[in-house]
């Protein structure tokens, strides 16, 4: 049901954004890079959080990308991640195909500054099989998601 909520998402606004569905799990990054033929940070991942007040929130980072806690706390106050439950009560996707597209509940899309490093990202699409690919700029378009810089790039 999660990827179809993710195809009427895309029907429903008139966007020609094919689904793309493999054969094997693209549920972690690692998975979805190879399983792709990119690098980790061209896939977005998609985070959910609880910050100030208790509202819940996305955040699509890139995928090397790790949560830096002082830039968090400074863009948008004390945020938790959310178990895996919870996410997918929240989002109605399976985890490793959580995106910010089709969502059981509307939910603050939050998009990290790192993404902008690349010409197409690759977010989820609702399951653990499958992706879009997407600019940033579309990203943020089709989502309304706001920019923020709360991440840091790993050390390689």
């Amino acid at each position: 049901m999660s990827l179809e909520s993710v195809r009427q998402f895309f029907a429903a606004r008139q966007l020609d954004i094919p689904v793309i569905e493999l054969e094997v799990s693209t549920a972690t990054v690692a998975l979805a890079a190879e399983a792709h033929g990119v690098e980790p940070g061209r896939i977005a991942k998609t985070l959910a959080f609880r910050i100030g007040g208790g509202q819940a929130i996305l955040l699509v980072a890139r995928g090397d990308a790790r949560i830096d806690n002082r830039k968090f706390k400074d863009a948008l106050g004390k945020g938790k991640m959310l178990p895996a439950e919870e996410v997918v009560a929240l989002t109605g996707h399976p985890v490793g195909g959580v995106c910010p597209f089709g969502l059981a509940n509307d939910l603050p899309i939050y998009l990290d500054l790192s993404l902008q490093a690349f010409d197409e990202v690759l977010p989820a699409a609702g399951a653990v099989h499958s992706a879009v690919r997407l600019t940033p700029a579309q990203l943020a378009e089709v989502t309304g998601g706001q920019w923020v810089d709360v991440c840091q790039l790993t050390e390689s």
